[in-house]
């Protein structure tokens, strides 16, 4: 593959020698044939020198059709449609004949910015002018409706083509590839094979964009067998388009295979197809040997390559990669890249619990920003904790003239319900409503959430009833407000509506409803939807499901049940999995397996002050005052310190947090002056209520 610069040098080498012809037609009196005139002004418009094509064009004295539809290309190809526009209206005024070349470039560009108040326009022209049957006007004005999202003002103007060709029968089905619609779509292929037009890769390309579920796995490779048949296997499009079919039905095998067939025709997307896929199935380790291996072929990434890999760094095996990446991309001039920034924003969040420093030092440094960056930040203060920071940066956001979408309005949404702050969550859902997000999954689903989590379940009801249910975020968020809400039954037939529904599951959902099995203690039932997930709807449980199913056992007291089933997970058990455990093993005070689990949490989070505190609560309770004071030791020795909770509470739409014995308060001496009247008033009510008792 050439590289950028290379790209860059044989741009000028081109320019070069389109000059250096314009000189010699000038010297030797040939600039004045028209057809000299017109293939140098091409070769102007292919170097992207608008400004000198332009004023080449208005010095030809003898300009035709040709003249005039290579300006307007050239005007389309560089994204300016309003140029090339005002340059066709020119064209009519002058009275010469538009073609179907005119028409196939101005629509082009009318596609590209979807403006199909223009293609109207043009489309009235083409009837006019007797275009409308011609197969390279039709095709074209048909891609223009199928590109903006017109299928059925597409289908009517391809049915008006007298003879369509394989131009023409590409852009339908992909414009109905694009709608979604799966039955038209492969109808028209079956139509196109019966009509004998040859299939290529512009027909197999966007059909496999379809095919992006576990589900369609067959039809797959039913679609690939057509490939092989029709000779496109080596065709890159077909290809990059194939692993990336195969990779989201969930097949990663047969998408390698594809990328190991495809040596011979591999471009930097088909790497970049085969990264992203290993990326989707958690498969980091291979994703970064993959990168390594592109650039030993002589592949340089590009923006694309960069964002996808630095994700895999959120991983905490990958934490390490992080930095070194971040280097990469300076190096390479790309630190200024909005997608690039944007997702070392997200790997520098995820990896780095409770620093914003390295954030901000990125964010600041960014000269332009898009609504992804002013997100991530948002939603970085809402992931780790910092909620009231998350609350006033999004009032930052706001004052910013920022566009407030429903990411922001989700993650503004969540802080809200980790600080409780019920009133606050009701005046951005008011905000939500006014900016026409209330039936949105996310701000639904975040809606839902933050009203149960203030225990107003009611409420969370009323979010779930005024918003579409074609989605799995709604239902999980329900199911979750039910389960926390103690009423496991409701959201256990919740969970059976959703699937009488038809609403796809995913592995939130079976979080959400083995929460409320665990809640109201459904053991077998909870241990049935933990075995049925895999083979009943191909969702392999994950180590929070497994969790889930342990904190099910240590509820009901089955404590060695909890055990055999994290030995008998297909992973190594995680923290969060031991925690649950040592949880229940607190609950049950059961010392001798928590003395076992301890150890186990110890050796995978040594700093983590949490289970030192549990374990040495555990052993004063039962005055078990050597090991108390053996715990205390190895926290001292291993310079853990206990982390003090805090408390928070909402006075007029403030959110004021405090911890045991703060003093850190502006009105500090107030609440404790306040906080002692209090406690000296209810001294006095219980040695009150002593002396009645005494007389009585």
């Amino acid at each position: 593959m050439r590289s950028l610069n290379s790209l860059v040098g044989n741009l000028a080498s081109v320019f070069f020698k389109v000059l250096t012809t314009h000189c010699c037609a000038i010297k030797l009196g040939t600039f004045v044939d028209v057809y000299t005139a017109n293939n140098i002004l091409n070769g102007y418009t292919r170097c992207k020198e608008l400004g000198i094509a332009h004023k080449l064009f208005d010095e030809i004295s003898h300009r035709d059709t040709v003249s005039w539809n290579t300006l307007i290309a050239g005007f389309v190809n560089s994204g300016n449609l309003i140029t090339a526009w005002e340059i066709l209206k020119v064209m009519k005024r002058c009275e010469f004949d538009v073609d179907g070349y005119t028409f196939g470039s101005i629509l082009k560009g009318v596609a590209y910015a979807c403006r199909v108040d223009l293609g109207e326009q043009v489309h009235s022209v083409v009837v006019k002018t007797g275009y409308g049957e011609n197969v390279y006007a039709g095709s074209a004005l048909l891609d223009m409706y199928a590109k903006c999202q017109r299928v059925e003002d597409a289908y009517m103007v391809f049915e008006c083509i007298l003879e369509p060709n394989s131009v023409s029968w590409n852009a339908l089905i992909a414009g109905f590839s694009q709608a979604g619609d799966h039955g038209t779509a492969f109808w028209l292929l079956d139509c196109m094979e019966k009509e004998g037009v040859k299939l290529d890769d512009g027909t197999f390309a966007p059909l496999l964009t379809l095919l992006d579920d576990s589900v369609f796995h067959k039809s797959t490779m039913q679609v690939h067998g057509k490939i092989l048949k029709c000779s496109l296997e080596f065709e890159n499009t077909v290809c990059n388009a194939l692993i990336t079919s195969y990779s989201e039905c969930g097949s990663i095998g047969d998408a390698r295979k594809v990328f190991d067939n495809a040596v011979v025709v591999q471009d930097l997307v088909t790497w970049n197809s085969m990264v992203a896929a290993y990326l989707a199935h958690e498969k980091e380790k291979l994703a970064f040997t993959l990168y390594l291996d592109m650039q030993k072929m002589g592949f340089q990434p590009d923006i694309y390559t960069y964002t996808s890999i630095i994700s895999a760094c959120f991983e905490k095996t990958h934490r390490h990669h992080g930095k070194p990446l971040h280097a990469v991309v300076i190096k390479r001039g790309l630190e200024q890249s909005v997608p690039i920034s944007n997702a070392l924003i997200s790997m520098y969040l995820k990896s780095h619990n409770k620093s914003m420093e390295d954030v901000f030092k990125i964010f600041e440094s960014m000269e332009s920003k898009d609504r992804v960056s002013w997100n991530s930040i948002l939603t970085g203060f809402s992931q780790i904790g910092l909620s009231e920071d998350a609350l006033k940066f999004f009032g930052h956001m706001r004052s910013s003239s920022v566009e407030i979408d429903h990411y922001a309005f989700s993650a503004v949404l969540r802080s809200c319900s980790d600080l409780a702050a019920l009133q606050l969550g009701q005046q951005v859902h008011v905000l939500a409503i006014k900016s026409g997000f209330e039936e949105n999954d996310f701000v639904s689903g975040a809606l839902i959430f933050m009203y149960s989590k203030c225990g107003v379940i009611e409420d969370a009801q009323k979010s779930f009833e005024v918003t579409p249910k074609d989605g799995s975020i709604t239902w999980n968020s329900i199911i979750f407000g039910y389960a926390q809400h103690g009423q496991g039954n409701v959201a256990l037939n919740l969970f059976f509506l959703m699937k009488e529904s038809r609403v796809k599951l995913d592995h939130i959902t079976f979080v959400a409803v083995l929460t409320a099995c665990s809640h109201v203690g459904l053991v077998e039932e909870g241990q049935k939807i933990l075995k049925s997930m895999e083979p009943d709807y191909g969702i392999p449980p994950r180590m929070e499901h497994y969790a889930c199913v342990v904190d099910l056992f240590g509820r009901a007291g089955r404590l060695y049940d909890a055990k055999a089933l994290i030995e008998s997970m297909p992973f190594k058990p995680d923290a969060m999995v031991w925690k649950t455990l040592l949880g229940a093993c607190r609950a049950c005070g059961n010392i001798e397996l928590a003395t076992q689990v301890a150890s186990h949490l110890l050796e995978l989070e040594p700093e983590e002050h949490c289970t030192y505190v549990l374990l040495s609560n555990m052993y004063g309770h039962l005055r078990r005052w050597d090991e108390k004071a053996s715990v205390t030791r190895l926290m001292r020795e291993r310079g853990v310190k206990k982390v003090p909770g805090w408390s928070w509470i909402e006075i007029k739409n403030e959110v004021h947090a405090f911890n045991a014995e703060d003093q850190s308060h502006t009105h500090c001496k107030e609440i404790y002056q306040i906080l002692g009247e209090l406690m000296e008033e209810i001294k006095w009510l219980d040695s009150d209520s002593h002396a009645d008792l005494l007389t009585f």
